[in-house]
């Protein structure tokens, strides 16, 4: 037994040794590989020879030596240097560095553009783009406050601009395309008016000047005050109180022109005639169903400024002629009013504008040429709606006048209208509401229907037409909503406008009046605009009119003409449809109105496209014209134009501040602040 045990001792002993002798070798065999692959290893002593190095001079000879095999990974870079022994050398630095540099980062995927309330997941979401609007544009201004940035913007070279000179004194009242006597003197006639349209100056004669005011020019009186007085000084000009002071329009007390609230027609006062016009016509429902107005030869304005009152908005047109003022006393008064003409072309307003128009001893007479001229009144009256005519032919028993009265009844009934009343002076038709009564007529009778493809909203530098404007079989601009719910309401012409799109109109209908109004109820919360005189406003770049009902749901006592440019879509059917008012234009060429118009510009994204076309600095001296001492300017622009139009404005003479929208100094635009200072050196 001792024996056995014995034998399995010396056994244990014998094994034990094996062991140490074989993990000895194990590890003499490591380390010399290890030596092995530290030393020979190609171009440094700090790469394995499993892995290739960057530092061969000569690339195209073979970085490893026939001896050793070569690992998949030869081709791969890796830095394992911290891994052995710590060791670091700056040879092994310079290989890291050229590695980094040679590798490229892989292309940014371009950005996803979205339109819209709905995501590329077809989700509803917050974060939307509308129009031409930057994405970031889209966010509550409100959110946060505004700051003033003086100082340069970014790295580029800031565009200097020359001070703009004062005009000549006789140039204060100019309006360019009314005014260029050189191409009234060429027209080949104008015995249908042709004088008071527009005839604009050619290129390289523009405006490079600055108006001045009139002397001894004050702070418009603030409205409602406006509505009854205006003073002397601001519009010099006693003329049409010579001439109308009989009848109640307009009369001199002192330094200031009174407006009685009279009219030719009506010189017992507007509003009595207005109560008159709604007794005739109940259905008419003004403030309800009846909201935009168009007056037309308006004199003074004292219908449109009365029709305010009962929540109508009333555009007064008439051309610049012998009571070349009347349009100006209008806007002194801070009545919606324009200058325009009924003559060869048609006027600068869509189909179906309008709910009711008046003519009240308008002098134009509706009944030549085949009737042309109440063809273009047929073409923008809405389906369904009421033409006013107060004149002697309806009223007087002369013989000339019957005749033309006569004349009148058979045009109209031609044109499917119903004489609806004939009372006192007055006398109102109503449009049908579809083309039925067109298409029953007999053949060959006059004026003709339009053509299919005749567009009747296409009215920039369009001529009349002698035929009926076709009403959309669709019904659409007939079916519009009471006020003050079609201000909101989606009207159902949103789906003829022509816009690229991938979303529904409705959406970005709702989108836009979303943007403004939260824009809005920052300016008033942060800018304090509830507390500026502002009256007469215009939207130089007005979409679905989004800005306007913005400031008419914050009650603002302000009207906004709402200007849609001929560069981008024809979206004025659908201001119309919601109970606003607008006009086509071109802002390469000057605007209908006279110096001073407007309390307040604003133009959004308007400059970045316009730049394509024309020279901005001339559409900034334009402005500058319309704007009266004292206004303001507000224009968000892209980063790429904003600095310069900030130097153009102080070329002008304004007070410019380039402020940061409320997603601070990193956002794609910039808002330009600025203001007409009341008088100039």
């Amino acid at each position: 037994m001792q024996g056995i045990i014995g034998n399995g001792g010396a056994a244990s002993e014998t094994f034990k040794s094996t062991a140490l002798i074989k993990f000895s070798g194990f590890f003499l065999i490591s380390v010399v590989f290890f030596y092995l692959g530290k030393h020979f290893s190609d171009g440094s002593a700090l790469q394995l020879v499993f892995f290739s190095s960057h530092q061969n001079p000569q690339p195209q000879t073979p970085p490893y030596s026939s001896a050793v095999a070569l690992s998949p990974n030869i081709n791969t870079t890796v830095d394992v240097t911290p891994h052995i022994n710590n060791i670091v050398s700056s040879q092994a630095s310079t290989n890291q560095q050229q590695t980094s540099s040679s590798a490229s980062p892989p292309p940014t995927p371009p950005a996803l553009q979205r339109m819209g309330v709905i995501d590329e997941d077809g989700k509803m979401t917050e974060d939307f783009e509308v129009g031409e609007y930057d994405p970031e544009s889209v966010e509550n201004l409100g959110r946060g406050n505004e700051s003033v940035r003086d100082g340069k913007e970014g790295n580029g070279v800031r565009v200097r601009v020359e001070k703009f000179p004062k005009c000549g004194d006789s140039m204060r009242e100019y309006i360019p395309c009314l005014d260029n006597e050189e191409a009234i003197k060429k027209l080949n006639s104008t015995e249908k008016g042709e004088k008071f349209e527009r005839h604009c100056p050619e290129k390289g004669n523009e405006l490079n000047c600055v108006i001045p005011a009139p002397e001894g020019y004050k702070t418009p009186i603030p409205w409602p005050r406006s509505r009854d007085e205006v003073w002397f000084s601001n519009v010099p000009h006693a003329r049409l109180a010579e001439d109308k002071g009989g009848q109640n329009w307009i009369t001199v007390y002192k330094d200031k022109f009174k407006f009685p609230g009279g009219g030719t027609q009506f010189i017992h006062g507007a509003d009595e005639y207005l109560n008159q016009i709604e007794k005739m016509i109940p259905e008419i429902g003004f403030g309800r169903h009846t909201r935009v107005a168009l007056d037309v030869g308006c004199g003074v304005a004292s219908f449109g400024a009365y029709l305010l009152s009962r929540n109508v908005i009333t555009l007064s047109v008439a051309p610049k002629d012998v009571h070349e003022n009347q349009i100006q006393f209008a806007l002194e008064r801070g009545v919606p009013a324009m200058v325009a003409a009924f003559a060869t072309r048609r006027l600068l307003y869509p189909s179906q504008a309008f709910d009711f128009i008046h003519c009240s001893r308008c002098r134009i007479n509706w009944t030549r040429d085949d009737g042309i001229l109440l063809l273009e009144v047929n073409r923008m009256l809405r389906a369904g709606g009421y033409f006013a005519w107060a004149a002697q032919p309806v009223y007087k028993h002369e013989a000339v006048l019957e005749e033309q009265w006569e004349e009148m009844v058979n045009l109209t009934n031609r044109l499917c209208w119903t004489l609806v009343k004939k009372e006192g002076y007055i006398a109102i038709w109503q449009k049908p509401l579809n083309n039925s009564c067109y298409l029953k007529r007999e053949e060959g009778v006059k004026p003709p229907l339009c053509e299919p493809d005749d567009d009747p909203d296409s009215v920039w530098y369009v001529d009349l037409k002698a035929c009926i404007s076709r009403l959309p079989e669709e019904g659409y601009g007939s079916n519009v909503t009471s006020w003050p719910e079609r201000l909101q309401n989606p009207p159902d012409r949103l789906q003829t406008i022509q816009i690229d799109a991938y979303i529904s109109r409705t959406e970005l209908f709702i989108a836009e009046s979303k943007y403004w109004k939260e824009i809005i109820d920052g300016y008033i919360r942060i800018l304090r605009w509830n507390t500026l005189n502002l009256r007469n406003v215009l939207d130089m770049r007005a979409g679905f009119g989004g800005f306007a009902a913005a400031l008419a749901e914050n009650q603002l006592d302000c009207w906004v003409l709402n200007v849609v440019p001929v560069s981008g879509p024809n979206t004025l059917p659908v201001i119309y449809d919601r109970g606003l008012i607008g006009v086509m234009h071109d802002w390469c060429e000057p605007f209908d109105t006279y110096p001073r118009t407007y309390d307040l510009i604003h133009a959004a994204g308007l400059f970045s496209i316009e730049r394509k076309r024309c020279n901005i600095t001339i559409i900034m001296l334009e402005m500058d014209r319309i704007l009266r001492p004292g206004g303001r300017v507000y224009i968000r622009e892209s980063l790429s134009i904003v600095e310069e139009l900030e130097e153009i404005g102080r070329a002008v003479g304004w007070h410019v501040s380039l402020r940061d929208p409320s997603q601070g100094p990193h956002a794609s635009y910039r808002i330009l602040a600025c203001d007409k200072p009341f008088t100039r050196d």
